[in-house]
């Protein structure tokens, strides 16, 4: 049955409006929506930190310590119900939106904003170890996702508001509009299109401008004056990188284990969070019976001092970090900090309670930080003025480290502090961290998570889908052809009959023996002694070019264009007669990860590749159709398909299509029909089109 189309999606079918005036008003809509969540958001952790702290310690003394056991079990148990209520509110929410933007079109579903702030304010609120940039990024998202399915915007559409949802989440939360921005081209959209660049800037913008027309123009931590005092601190700050990368990584496996325990428990996941909540309170009770432990003021920026002052990993802990940036606070609480908060967010985030872990790593980082330049002020006491520089460089390097995200590293601490002058150990400190861990741990926190699934990330591709595809799936297996011994203006009457830019060139036998491209052609048309008189095809055409082999993985195939950017291979036999089978795409390749992601949803792909299914009498099989093929542009009803058979679905440019008999077939899409299997092999000649693995029931 064909969806109802939304009020607001028939008044813009009505009038449509140009491209970039929709893209510009929604991306305001969306910034400043997300710039709103945001304000309620943190005010609303706020509220509940000063209730469970402040109100109820007063009105219950004789809990003393206690306390902090007391409520972040029942901040666990406050949880619970809503993460059954929308799963994707569990855990730090930013692995799901980048699962979303790859693989769903960047459709998230709109019950997951209000879950994500009510259960992500309940956890921090409650002393919950995770940070509001997570959660918020998730909700601005998720904001933006819906208002693209309301209007029914195509796939590329809905994963540019999500991208403006997400920069302006950061933008709000942190005050950091541009920083906001570096967040989704370098994390979620890996590599943002220059078209949507402005839509996000745009977002972040009016997300920043309603967050500071509420909450003030203040800067996340107030920061001395700090400076490099010689050179020579640049290779501390590049021993501080080179640490800060080993420690993120501990971060990261402590987080993973907590979460792989909590996964194997056979408990019922509505008590996790309480049961992480209490680990987390007897960790807090015992830090909080430590000696000589002070607790700085809050502040408009991080809420109001509470009467019962909380551990230091409790919430955010953007207090403490304020204090060690500041080099207000001591060698030993920091080094205990180093581990303490770690093992405080595996508690949290692993049992199932909500939260970002952002503000975790730039608190551990901060810790750290703190700590070497205490350290470093003993052996060069030049710098004892200056330990608090390492800690807000620190952050930048945990960050960089856990995320793999230096530009927004560098930046977010940059705008949180509002200080130039310490750029250069940024950019040294959060480089180094970001290389050094990725060349330890190949998986950033936030793609771990999802490789754990089996999706796994590469400039915003899905490598296991790209696996599991073949090339003999999606290639062109009747290419056009020009033999070695044509004339030059044979070949350029070929490219303008055909439109085609690159052609294999075979020899006598049929083998191949190059390929010419039109660029070739205007190459030696550039030279000033050109002359096309006598010349052929062998003489401009590249010899024993690049090629695939039709059994290969797509993967493959993108592998070997990437160095060059080559926009086409010929796909040759692996019996090494060099006989032509096909030749395949850009256009092939991006047809094929849309055929891999139906497939993948389905169940399809396990562990890199696709598994045929054993065949039983009845099954689906899907079926994608190319330029050759002899039913294109027919409709349905005019395939005369046998009663056995029966055609369940069409997807083209990432949407369902439920066929009718009016239904026009067109190239590029992926059909699937199910009935008797021996009936469905019979029509594969019919329809001559390149059959997909079969997935028999």
């Amino acid at each position: 049955m064909t969806p109802k189309r939304s009020t607001l999606s028939w008044y813009l079918d009505r009038f449509s409006p140009p491209e970039g005036l929709l893209l510009l008003i929604l991306s305001v809509i969306v910034g400043a929506s997300t710039g709103l969540a945001s304000v309620f958001f943190v005010k609303l952790i706020f509220a509940i930190q000063d209730f469970s702290y402040g109100t109820v310690a007063g009105l219950l003394p004789f809990l003393g310590k206690w306390i902090y056991i007391i409520v972040p079990v029942i901040g666990g148990l406050l949880v619970g119900p809503l993460i059954l209520m929308a799963q994707e509110a569990k855990g730090h929410g930013v692995p799901e939106v980048m699962q979303a933007l790859i693989l769903r079109g960047g459709r998230i579903r709109a019950r997951v904003a209000a879950a994500k702030i009510t259960a992500s304010a309940l956890c921090i609120g409650t002393g919950g170890s995770a940070g509001r940039e997570g959660p918020i990024i998730q909700v601005g998202a998720a904001l933006g996702s819906s208002i693209g399915q309301v209007l029914r915007l195509s796939d590329e559409r809905i994963r540019t508001l999500v991208a403006c949802g997400a920069a302006a989440g950061i933008a709000a939360t942190f005050n950091a509009p541009i920083a906001g921005v570096a967040f989704a081209i370098e994390v979620l959209m890996c590599g943002l299109q220059m078209r949507a660049f402005g839509n996000v800037v745009i977002a972040a913008v009016s997300a920043s401008v309603v967050s500071r027309s509420i909450i003030g123009d203040k800067f996340a931590f107030q920061v001395p004056a700090y400076s490099l005092n010689s050179s020579v601190e640049i290779l501390l700050y590049l021993i501080l990188g080179l640490v800060a990368a080993i420690i993120g990584i501990m971060f990261m496996k402590m987080l993973n284990f907590s979460e792989n325990v909590f996964d194997d428990w056979k408990f019922p996941q509505l008590f996790k969070p309480a049961v992480g909540g209490l680990l987390l309170g007897v960790l807090g009770l015992m830090y909080m019976n430590l000696p000589n432990l002070t607790f700085p003021v809050g502040s408009g920026a991080h809420g109001a001092g509470l009467d019962t002052p909380i551990p230091h990993m409790y919430g955010s802990g953007f207090p403490f970090i304020q204090a060690a940036i500041q080099g207000n606070a001591s060698l030993w609480i920091l080094v205990i900090l180093i581990f303490l908060k770690p093992l405080a967010t595996s508690f949290t985030l692993g049992s199932g309670n909500s939260g970002g872990v952002f503000a975790p790593s730039l608190f551990i980082g901060a810790m750290l930080g703190g700590a070497m330049g205490h350290l470093f002020s003993y052996w060069f006491p030049s710098i004892g003025d200056n330990t608090g520089a390492f800690a807000l460089v620190g952050m930048a390097a945990v960050f960089s480290a856990t995320a793999r995200a230096p530009l927004t590293a560098m930046l977010i601490v940059f705008e949180m502090s509002n200080d130039y002058f310490m750029i250069l150990p940024l950019m040294v400190a959060g480089v180094s961290a970001s290389y050094f861990s990725q060349w330890l741990h190949p998986e950033s926190i936030y793609t771990m998570k999802l490789a754990k699934r089996g999706v796994r990330f590469s400039e915003g591709r899905d490598m296991d889908i790209m696996q599991g595809v073949m090339v003999s799936e999606v290639m062109k297996s009747k290419p056009v052809t020009i033999h070695r011994n044509a004339s030059i203006s044979e070949v350029m009457a070929l490219f303008q009959e055909t439109n085609i830019l690159g052609f294999p060139v075979l020899a006598d036998d049929n083998k191949l023996c190059g390929i010419i491209t039109l660029q070739d052609v205007h190459r030696a048309q550039s030279k000033e002694d050109f002359s096309s008189k006598g010349l052929k095809v062998a003489d401009l055409a590249v010899e024993d070019p690049i090629t695939v082999f039709p059994d290969e993985p797509i993967w493959v195939a993108i592998q070997k264009m990437s160095p060059r950017d080559l926009a086409r291979l010929p796909v040759i036999s692996r019996d090494g007669s060099g006989r032509i089978c096909g030749i395949i795409s850009r256009s092939d390749i991006l047809r094929a990860y849309d055929v891999g992601i139906v497939r993948k949803q389905r169940g399809q792909i396990v562990e890199h590749q696709v598994e045929l299914r054993k065949q039983k009498e009845n099954g689906y099989v899907e079926f994608v159709l190319k330029e050759e093929d002899t039913c294109n542009n027919a409709m349905v009803k005019e395939l005369s398909l046998p009663d056995t058979i029966n055609m369940v679905s069409i997807k083209r440019g990432g949407q369902i299509i439920i066929p009718r008999g009016h239904t026009q077939l067109k190239v590029g899409d992926v059909i699937t029909v199910y009935g008797r299997l021996k009936d469905i092999d019979g029509i594969r000649d019919f329809l001559n089109v390149c059959q997909l693995p079969t997935q028999a029931s």
